[in-house]
């Protein structure tokens, strides 16, 4: 396999071919053989991505117990409802190499255990894609800005309807492969000068959902065309994401939600719990985050919340998430508020965008881990989220306390003890 004839394929010559390509390289060495020992079959791993050559370890823990509140959640009539609430205990399993933060999490666990545990919230769950009708100007992007506003309702049912008159007549206007599994909820048009964006809102139920909220993007956008041939409008380009929609990319628009599973963690400590378990006070804690906020306003920085990011990478990992995903789903707001017997903490999460089904959540390990965290069945999915919520609430809470404790010498000490010691090289 000389340069320039680098195969995606993934049958057995393939994988050899590039197998041996890296044999030659001058850095290779005999231990990194161990690159192509396969403890998954290579047939199964094929469908996952394209030029498969091998695979890795990364260490897991499991962290727990973790006392949870949980909620249910539906879409009906429009409106997005809690339906029940219920208690469990669930153990967390982390995918990283950040010496320190299995340690940080259990504690902030423990902690929080002590008074009840944590509460969490779903507040929405939909799948945006932003696709962008670009024409000759903005008299033309207005005039059809207002025909979508008058045709949203027909172009929902047309969607969403398999047996909708439209396609009953004209089957060849439809793709045969739209999901079911994804609902449209909605079309929030929005005006750039000669571009119309128009936002559609999916629920994707147990999927994370992003191939098949494009599909049907795709499937909408050829149906509009339709409709609209005939208009006095010139239509230049239609692009089927435009960088409105929040897909893997931080964003105003979403840091409060519309894009994935937008959840709120809560917890409360009181005055002796902070002092004995976390050596710390609300005091303490209230300095640091009058502190971060001004650095984080200075800097620009759009998510205020200490390392969230580290639990949502870490679940991500071992539960077979997409990690372009983790930007997104780590935008985070957290809170402290004093009361007079301790303090409430929150922590809310814009959009973790997760699922139980589908992508790599079908690996053998991602399977396992899912169902260690009871993420099967209906409802999988909401609960995923919230589970991802909580780990990084109790991370914030122990951060922050280490953080805050005099010089940040706690902080100092978890990260030389637990990270900067280890070896380099084994």
């Amino acid at each position: 396999m000389g340069q320039g004839r680098w195969s995606h394929r993934n049958h057995k010559q393939a994988i050899e071919e590039r197998q041996n390509a890296l044999r030659q390289l001058p850095q290779w060495r005999d231990e990194d053989e161990r690159l192509f020992q396969w403890t998954v079959d290579p047939e199964r791993l094929s469908s996952f991505l394209e030029g498969l050559t091998g695979q890795m370890v990364m260490p897991v823990s499991v962290v727990g117990p973790a006392q949870l509140d949980l909620g249910r959640y539906t879409w009906q009539d429009g409106r997005f409802r809690e339906v029940s609430r219920y208690d469990d205990t669930v153990y967390v399993p982390l995918a990283h190499t950040e010496g320190g933060l299995s340690m940080s999490l259990q504690r902030g666990f423990n902690v929080l255990n002590r008074t009840g545990g944590i509460k969490t919230y779903v507040l929405n769950d939909m799948m945006t894609r932003d696709c962008a009708f670009v024409f000759d100007s903005g008299n033309e992007s207005k005039a059809f800005y207002d025909w979508v506003q008058e045709s949203q309702d027909d172009l929902i049912a047309w969607l969403n309807d398999p047996n909708h008159p439209d396609k009953v007549k004209k089957p060849h206007q439809t793709v045969s492969d739209v999901s079911r599994h994804a609902v449209l909820l909605g079309i929030d048009a929005q005006l750039v000068g000669s571009v119309c964006h128009l936002l559609y809102r999916f629920f994707t139920g147990e999927a994370c959902g992003p191939n098949m909220i494009t599909r049907n993007s795709y499937a909408l956008n050829r149906e509009i065309v339709r409709r609209i041939d005939g208009k006095p409008w010139h239509l230049i380009n239609i692009f089927l994401e435009a960088n409105m929609g929040g897909d893997k990319k931080p964003s105003h628009e979403h840091y409060n939600g519309g894009h994935g599973k937008t959840v709120m963690a809560v917890a409360k400590l009181t005055h002796e719990h902070m002092r004995r378990y976390l050596n710390t006070s609300v005091n303490e804690i209230k300095r640091l985050e009058w502190t971060g906020l001004h650095g984080s306003n200075a800097s620009g920085m759009q998510s205020f919340a200490f390392t969230p990011a580290s639990a949502v990478a870490a679940m991500f990992l071992t539960t077979g998430q997409d990690l372009g995903m983790v930007g997104t789903s780590s935008m985070a707001h957290a809170t402290i508020q004093e009361l007079p017997d301790g303090a409430s903490f929150s922590l809310q999460l814009g959009g973790i965008e997760v699922g139980t089904v589908g992508g790599g959540t079908s690996l053998p390990h991602a399977q396992s881990y899912l169902r260690l965290l009871g993420c099967e069945g209906p409802g999988s999915a909401q609960r995923l989220a919230q589970i991802v919520a909580a780990a990084a609430l109790a991370l914030e809470v122990s951060a922050s306390a280490s953080m805050a404790s005099h010089g940040s010498e706690n902080f100092f000490r978890a990260h030389h003890e637990r990270g900067g010691q280890r070896p380099t090289s084994s």
